[in-house]
């Protein structure tokens, strides 16, 4: 009798802890909704291809950096017709600043192909499709549903990454693992807000290198500050 009410004391305190670390992911996203109640997307664009060629620019590269390129670029060639007259070695002079600019001007220019042959020079607007683009991964691809098309979707880049790890709202080792994480815990029609609250908060608050714990008014829900 005795290990039978061990038993039952475990899976009670179990559920009990799964309660409250629910309790918590809640309380954790709520928070953020209240800090960055005007999060939006950091990139300079017109169209859903401006976003796309800016969106692919921003690898390891600041959004700050990148809206000086496309301030330039997108002068001339800001769709994808004007963008394929361009040769390689032209589109790397105008994207050098941006790092990885020779793999990103092959992206840029294999996709506008793509989006010219494939889909009547328009960007295509799911996810599925995005993904059949030179270059595009699931990140790229979901910041343009999200942000063009008005998508439900979560991009996971380094700060989404980072935050949701280090806050518990979703752990994993992959980008894809947290997405997976992040879709149970944050309700549809916050998906794509949820992407740029945390955005925000790791450029903001939760540093990679130094976070400023002793700040942030998330601490008391964070798993790395509880450490």
């Amino acid at each position: 009798m005795a290990e039978r009410f061990k038993t039952l004391a475990f899976y009670a305190q179990m559920c009990y802890n799964a309660s409250m670390k629910k309790a918590e992911k809640q309380a954790a996203l709520s928070e953020l909704a209240t800090l960055y109640p005007d999060a939006k997307p950091a990139l300079n664009f017109t169209t859903p291809y401006e976003l796309f060629v800016a969106v692919v620019l921003s690898a390891q590269c600041t959004d700050a950096r990148v809206n000086i390129v496309t301030a330039k670029l997108f002068e001339k060639y800001s769709t994808p017709q004007a963008m394929v007259t361009l040769s390689q070695k032209e589109l790397e002079k105008y994207i050098f600043s941006c790092g990885f600019y020779r793999m990103k001007a092959e992206h840029i220019l294999s996709a506008s192909q793509d989006i010219l042959d494939k889909f009547n020079g328009e960007v295509p607007g799911t996810v599925e499709e995005l993904m059949t683009l030179a270059g595009v991964g699931k990140k790229t691809a979901n910041v343009v549903y999200a942000v063009a098309f008005g998508g439900d979707a979560i991009a996971v880049d380094t700060h989404v990454f980072r935050v949701s790890n280090r806050l518990g709202l979703a752990k994993g080792k992959t980008p894809s693992e947290v997405e997976e994480g992040l879709y149970k815990v944050v309700p549809k029609t916050d998906w794509s807000k949820a992407h740029h609250w945390l955005i925000y908060h790791g450029r903001q608050v939760c540093h990679s290198q130094k976070p400023a714990c002793e700040t942030c008014t998330l601490s008391h829900l964070c798993d790395y500050a509880k450490k």
